[in-house]
């Protein structure tokens, strides 16, 4: 007879916030069996971001008057309070999240990775580096650093991607950036205040205020000011001419940037091109329907159209037009999911309630996207 003590009502894979984070509401329900595997260390994207990058959102310890710091995963924890910086480093993000799994006896088993996924009648069979495990649920906490998005140009190969440190290495002469969006206007800046000459090539112009207050889709107040500081220096060009269109070295270790409608710029180095990230799934990718931009279709309780049990979390997750792309964003979602697999298994929830007290709880979509009056 098999033993079902060896299945486990949940699996979390992925030990950033999304994973630790929805690894603590999963503790809120009561008697459920749940495990994290994270293929690196806990917290092993932000290990990996180059030193020079920090959070675009502020820290701010204010839970005790029920403002929840921007960048926690948990109601009662605040990196601002425990790290005490207000704009985290991934090192010092990544020291954020050891501590709250330690505080909370997060059950995470490190350097597993995850090769295969396959559902079954009973939920999940899964192949990992350390061996098989079974999970009635399963939620893809994976992140997406590991899949930036590669400009689609001839010579994109001479280009360094805005998340490797080869983009943040300094440099001299004339600097050329592909993608004008925070990533872009990030490093822009960080090169101009090295003393380089900086062009971001960006058709979408998102460096205009626009409409909206979604900071999803409008730049934060920090990388605005960063960019009016760098514009006063007049050795900051931002460039809505049109579309770059490859990436052509010479021998003298130029390179040349075309643009669609408008005059090539050159570049005394190789090229950075910020853009972005993809939905990073991997061995789900095939458990999850595409709702034809790229992302992962998912009904309102974040859970694939294609397979039963199988939840998303993290900066991946969209709804509409919504994008829940920071960390104080799809956090809103932790609770909502643990609810759902808690409910479906018959346990009791009621202690993830908390957390809507906290303002870390939202089940109803159509609240989210409202607009700022002022």
């Amino acid at each position: 007879m098999r033993d079902d003590r060896a299945i486990l009502d949940t699996l979390v894979i992925g030990a950033g916030p999304a994973g630790i984070g929805t690894a603590v509401a999963l503790q809120a329900v009561e008697g459920l069996v749940h495990g994290v595997v994270e293929r690196g260390q806990l917290g092993e994207t932000f290990l990996q971001w180059p030193e020079q990058v920090t959070f675009l959102t502020p820290s701010f310890t204010g839970n005790g008057f029920g403002a929840t710091d921007l960048n926690s995963v948990h109601p009662d924890t605040s990196p601002a309070f425990s790290l005490g910086v207000d704009y985290p480093t991934g090192a010092q993000y990544a020291r954020y999240l050891r501590g709250v799994a330690k505080h909370f006896a997060v059950p995470v088993m490190p350097n597993t990775e995850v090769t295969t996924i396959t559902a079954t009648a009973e939920g999940f069979s899964l192949e990992t580096s350390q061996g098989p495990v079974v999970a009635r649920t399963v939620v893809w906490a994976g992140g997406e650093f590991h899949n930036p998005r590669q400009p689609r140009m001839a010579g994109g190969e001479h280009a360094d991607h805005s998340s490797t440190a080869a983009a943040w290495t300094a440099r001299s002469g004339r600097v050329v950036i592909v993608g004008g969006y925070e990533s872009g206007l990030d490093v822009a800046c960080f090169h101009v205040a090295g003393g380089s000459s900086v062009t971001v090539v960006d058709p979408d112009h998102p460096w205009h205020a626009g409409t909206g207050s979604d900071p999803s889709f409008r730049l934060s107040p920090r990388t605005r000011q960063r960019v009016k500081s760098a514009l006063a220096t007049g050795r900051l060009i931002l460039s809505d001419a049109g579309r770059a269109t490859g990436i052509r070295p010479d021998a003298g270790g130029l390179y040349t940037v075309p643009i669609a409608g408008g005059t090539a710029v050159t570049a005394d180095s190789r090229p950075i091109v910020a853009t972005g990230f993809g939905p990073g799934l991997g061995p789900a990718t095939h458990l999850f329907e595409d709702r034809g931009d790229g992302w992962p279709l998912l009904d309102d309780n974040d859970e694939s159209t294609l397979t039963p049990g199988l939840f998303l979390t993290g900066a991946a997750l969209r709804h509409g037009s919504l994008k829940f792309c920071f960390v104080y964003k799809y956090r809103q979602r932790f609770a909502h999911v643990a609810r759902v697999i808690g409910e479906r298994l018959g346990r009791d929830c009621s202690g993830l309630e908390a957390w809507r007290t906290a303002g870390m709880l939202t089940d109803d979509l159509s609240c989210c996207g409202v607009e700022c009056a002022c």
